[in-house]
């Protein structure tokens, strides 16, 4: 068992506040941390600010027992988790002001022996980093040496985070063997899979590569889709057909590649090393390319129904998430086609639909082209049906749209042709 028996989790996003609601679970007492008051209100009041099955129930069992508050100011703590976000800026390099910020804010809290973990999803140096930042901060603290640092970088999937927080591997990376040995009995009170040490830059590093591999053959099988429709193939027939072979396993293309991992870390590998990164800059470059090619598509069927009937067609697009089954938005190729058809459509009525969410994304407000609606009313209504997410609740729905134009991007609805 740990001797850690009180750890601020600073952030509670997607991944924070699962991993602090977890830890209070086991029974250590966790102070989460956030700058958005409405967020440390939610978790006070036992809920969950976002949709992530058996979340909820941990955070209110937890917060009703007292093991789990939220606060905007980082508490004295043994433990110190940063679960901060670490975007990219518009040169596609890592933004780690986040990281920066969380470090010099938790800074005066510190009374020489704590352990600080950044699981945030990092570029290489970024733990160092961090170390840095605190130790400009307290240079009594960097005199003495006593403060651990360490990287362990969550591997979760949305939607089954709870369950494989606790299944799953995991990479610890320490400034020190010390350092990553603390970490590993922390996160041994939760993780019942093999947890794993190494230095805090290669646990970074295995990330980005983690996700830079899946994405590499998402892009391949993206490339694919738009071969296959050039020369009159069917792509997911195609694919399937391949991974027959025991030693292939392609991934299914989409609209896009989006969320805070797959669509962001590559770029961290890339600013690491610009000039070797080939093969994973093409990659990006590929998938992030591919919402510009099914709004061709989507062009090439309008010109269709305006040459047909005289009008502007109206446009349904299912799916807003980047993903299936969740309210995750960030990064989402469906978003942002959306959005650009709202822009290039002007005299269109774009409906969109998106099951997870109760109001547009702030981004889509405002917009007099553009409305969020039911499913069903929008196939009624629609020249032109976008299948962007394959949620488990369009499903069933190919026969009906398929009495419309229909481009099915992620092919759920193959069988309904």
């Amino acid at each position: 068992m740990s001797n850690i028996s009180s750890v601020a989790v600073i952030g509670l996003g997607y991944i924070g506040l699962p991993t602090a609601a977890i830890l209070a679970d086991k029974g250590l007492r966790v102070h989460g941390v956030d700058v958005n008051p409405k967020t440390v209100d939610a978790v006070n009041a036992g809920s969950v600010p976002f949709v992530e099955p058996e979340l909820g129930d941990y955070v209110a069992r937890n917060v009703a027992a007292g093991r789990l508050t939220a606060t905007v100011e980082p508490p004295t703590a043994d433990a110190y988790i940063v679960a901060v976000p670490t975007p990219f800026l518009e040169n596609k390099t890592p933004d780690v002001s986040y990281i920066e910020s969380a470090g010099r804010n938790l800074a005066p809290q510190l009374s020489g022996d704590e352990l600080i973990i950044l699981e945030s999803t990092s570029p290489p140096g970024a733990t160092e980093r961090l170390a840095e930042v605190i130790h400009e901060a307290r240079p009594d603290l960097a005199e003495a040496g006593t403060l651990q640092f360490a990287h362990a970088p969550e591997r979760v999937l949305p939607g089954q985070v709870m369950r494989e927080l606790v299944t799953n591997d995991r990479i610890i990376g320490g400034s020190t063997p010390e350092a990553a040995e603390r970490a590993v009995e922390l996160y041994r009170t939760f993780c019942e899979a093999e947890l794993v040490t190494t230095d805090t830059r290669t646990a970074e590093m295995s990330k980005l590569v983690e996700n830079s591999f899946r994405d590499v053959n998402i892009a391949f099988a993206n490339e694919l889709s738009m071969i296959a429709d050039e020369i009159g193939v069917d792509v997911w027939e195609v694919i399937a057909l391949a991974n027959r072979h025991p030693r292939v396993n392609i991934l299914q293309p989409g609209p896009g590649v989006g969320g805070h991992c797959i669509a962001v870390d590559p770029w961290f590998i890339v600013a690491a090393a610009p000039e070797t990164a080939t093969i994973i800059r093409s990659a990006r470059e590929i998938n992030d390319s591919k919402p510009e090619w099914v709004i061709r598509q989507i062009k090439a069927e309008a010109f269709d129904v305006q040459q047909e009937t005289g009008r502007t067609p109206v446009i349904a697009t299912l799916g807003l998430a980047f993903k299936p089954n969740i309210d995750d938005l960030r990064e989402s190729p469906a978003l942002n086609i959306t959005e650009a058809l709202s822009d290039q459509f002007t005299q269109s009525k774009i409906l969109t639909v998106e099951p997870h969410i109760e109001k547009l994304p702030p981004r889509l407000q405002g917009r007099d082209n553009l409305e969020l609606c039911e499913v069903h009313e929008a196939i009624d209504a629609a020249d032109i049906v976008v299948l962007l997410v394959d949620h488990a609740a369009f499903a069933d729905l190919g026969p009906k749209a398929y009495e419309k134009r229909v481009i099915d991007t992620r092919g759920q609805w193959r069988d309904s042709k």
